[in-house]
């Protein structure tokens, strides 16, 4: 990048925010339900669908929790202060706190009685305890189910929720980075582009690797906003890489105008970059959208090389979803893949953009 940034900290800093209004919806042709989420722990329910389930045998001691008003790095906290070191304890993604979540997580059998002691904490209920050959790893899950409370809609909430609905299904739900990712103020992405720059920025190699990810997270937020704005949301341009839905495979597009029927049926989607040594610049048009998005920002593809980079579906495939009356709303209930956010699908279905999607699922 260049190194005059004297006169654009501030700007970067602004572009950088993430704000709900900046990032088109799929369904802004349709009038939403409003309503207000998250009034109570128990009105937002997450829980993992694991890749694989504990074989009942090995080295591995696995428990799978729910907790309330816990994040999983509570937990792994915990666990510390018991002696187990925190690269030991495996867990397959973080929960947010403000929940009710379900999740597995493990340490190897020598710190079996150190895990036993997470029954013994407020908000944590053990639900199973297995055993496997390896420690869970992160990413080890297919998806997460929700169950979320919105309460106060309007009226006529329930035709509005099954038009949002129908057309998510056949377009699929934009697949952007929801506000959690970029720190609660909001300014990880920023502090991204100061330690690209050369300067200090408290916090350490560890929280150094989050500010980068939130960087990585704004311009795949920002390609994918391009692609929704140009007509590009639901087919493949040149230059594309896509991955298959049903199977998650990825693949180098060689005939643009052939997979976009594909897109068209939601059977593949494209995946946008998260830069770094693994994944650079695309070509052909794809590649020109992501080198302008660069050069706005005052950066290049070779300031993400401490990165390893990871390629992200534009669109997630909404699967299970229902609908059910409650006495002052309803409860919305679907599946999401790994590392896609409920609040996406709650900003299309409520249109609520300033309070009642504040909190966020990760």
């Amino acid at each position: 990048m260049t190194t005059d940034s004297t006169q654009t900290t501030d700007h970067d800093s602004t572009k950088l925010r993430f704000d709900w209004r900046d990032l088109p919806a799929a369904t802004a042709h349709l009038p939403g339900t409003g309503g207000r989420i998250r009034s109570e722990i128990d009105d937002f329910v997450v829980a993992e669908i694991p890749s694989y389930l504990p074989s009942g045998a090995g080295d591995h001691v696995y428990v799978n929790v729910e907790k309330r008003a816990l994040a999983t790095m509570d937990l792994v906290r915990h666990l510390q202060r018991q002696g187990v070191p925190e690269r030991d304890v495996g867990f397959a993604g973080q929960k947010d706190k403000y929940a009710v979540t379900r999740q597995w997580l493990s340490v190897h059998e020598e710190y079996a009685s150190q895990l036993e002691t997470l029954a013994g904490m407020d908000g944590v209920k053990v639900l199973e305890t297995s055993r496997h050959r390896n420690k869970l790893g992160l990413g080890h899950l297919r998806g997460n189910s929700f169950e979320l409370r919105v309460r106060d809609p309007v009226a006529d909430w329930q035709p509005r929720a099954d038009a949002v609905i129908a057309h998510l299904q056949a377009v699929g739900l934009p697949n952007y980075f929801g506000p959690q990712r970029f720190g609660h103020f909001d300014t990880n992405a920023s502090d991204a582009v100061r330690i690209i720059r050369g300067e200090k920025v408290p916090g350490g190699r560890r929280m150094h690797k989050f500010y980068q990810s939130a960087l990585q997270s704004h311009i795949f937020n920002t390609l994918l906003k391009l692609r929704m704005e140009g007509g590009t949301y639901e087919s493949i341009i040149s230059g594309d890489m896509a991955q298959k839905h049903k199977t998650g495979g990825m693949f180098i597009v060689d005939d643009p105008d052939a997979e976009s029927t594909r897109a068209q049926a939601l059977e593949i989607s494209a995946v946008l970059p998260m830069f770094g040594k693994k994944v650079k610049l695309s070509k052909g048009e794809a590649g020109e959208i992501e080198a302008g998005v660069l050069l706005k920002l005052d950066l290049e593809w070779k300031d993400f090389r401490a990165a390893h980079g990871a390629r992200r579906a534009s669109r997630a495939k909404l699967d299970g979803v229902g609908l059910k009356p409650t006495d002052d709303g309803y409860l919305v209930s679907f599946t999401l893949p790994k590392g896609s956010f409920a609040t996406c699908l709650m900003r299309e279905l409520m249109k609520d953009e300033d309070g009642a999607l504040a909190g966020d699922d990760g």
